[in-house]
């Protein structure tokens, strides 16, 4: 078998991060990802990896993770279903919990969601497929600020 390289001393995310019995609310952010896996790393470890790595999961124990609520903060795995026709190919859906983001920022948002996640080693390929923002976010946001029709007549 090959060997992956990330297992000795590191946690496994799929412990903290899969939750398949997490229901999903109406303020979470969902986000789709495409995600092929390493040989040898399951797929639930592979999307747990993904909400981990971009919510609050880091790859070793920190003196904070006393500190905040980790339930309130972290992004969830909750369903894993395998690509029809593409071996070794998962859609991975994660939940994201809006007190993780600050308020009217894209650039927060897409920065925690794809930022730090595309190079890591668990995975040969991921690709965020799609992306549901709740209307509570959404509301969040100001909106040009000399007005929508000021920005269409530039």
């Amino acid at each position: 078998k090959a060997s992956v390289g990330f297992k000795a001393g590191v946690k496994e995310y799929k412990l903290t991060y899969y939750t398949p019995e997490y229901e999903t609310k109406d303020t979470d952010i969902l986000a789709a990802f495409r995600v092929t896996p390493q040989p040898g790393v399951p797929p639930e470890e592979a999307g747990a990896a993904v909400a981990a790595e971009s919510s609050t999961g880091t790859w070793t124990t920190v003196w904070t993770d006393g500190l905040t609520s980790l339930d309130r903060y972290k992004g969830r795995c909750y369903n894993i279903e395998p690509v029809p026709g593409e071996p070794d190919q998962y859609i991975c859906y994660v939940a994201y919990p809006l007190d993780l983001f600050e308020e009217g920022s894209v650039t927060n948002m897409f920065t925690s969601i794809v930022g730090n996640v595309f190079g890591f080693k668990a995975l040969r390929a991921l690709r965020l497929e799609d992306l549901r923002i709740p209307v509570a976010y959404v509301k969040t946001f100001q909106g040009p600020p000399h007005g929508i029709q000021s920005e269409r007549d530039k």
